[in-house]
């Protein structure tokens, strides 16, 4: 089976990157955050994949984790921007090189608090589904 580990960070950081709301909303979505970014920004964390075939179709389950980084004081910027991360995925389509049947849906997320007291976090995890083609 080949990984969708690359071709799926591609579609979700462009998917996000093309989602106006979000844009308005945040200094950006990272792969690799710069030394000096502003905040609010969105980082791509994990992706987890598991096989999932089904009789004669290759097939892969996996997660994809992200992170809200906010110096709002409290969760208000932060739970905006995770809407807005939902609007883009949440049940939308999306188009990953090499796969088809894709489907993906908002798994859960978590509000964490950072050893700095300044900085509020979200951490959020979606569900993706992809057969390969």
């Amino acid at each position: 089976m080949t990984a969708a580990l690359w071709p799926l960070q591609q579609a979700v950081v462009a998917k996000l990157r093309a989602h106006a709301p979000l844009t308005a909303l945040v200094s950006g979505v990272y792969d690799e955050v710069p030394e000096q970014v502003a905040h609010p920004y969105v980082s791509l964390g994990s992706i987890t994949e598991n096989v999932d075939d089904a009789h004669n179709q290759r097939g892969l389950e996996a997660s994809v984790v992200l992170h809200v980084w906010s110096k709002y004081r409290g969760y208000k910027e932060a739970a905006g921007i995770l809407t807005e991360l939902d609007a883009a995925l949440d049940r939308q389509p999306l188009t990953v090189a090499g796969f088809r049947d894709v489907s993906i849906a908002h798994q859960q997320h978590t509000e964490l608090r950072d050893p700095d007291p300044d900085i509020r976090h979200i951490n959020v995890s979606y569900r993706v589904w992809l057969t390969k083609a």
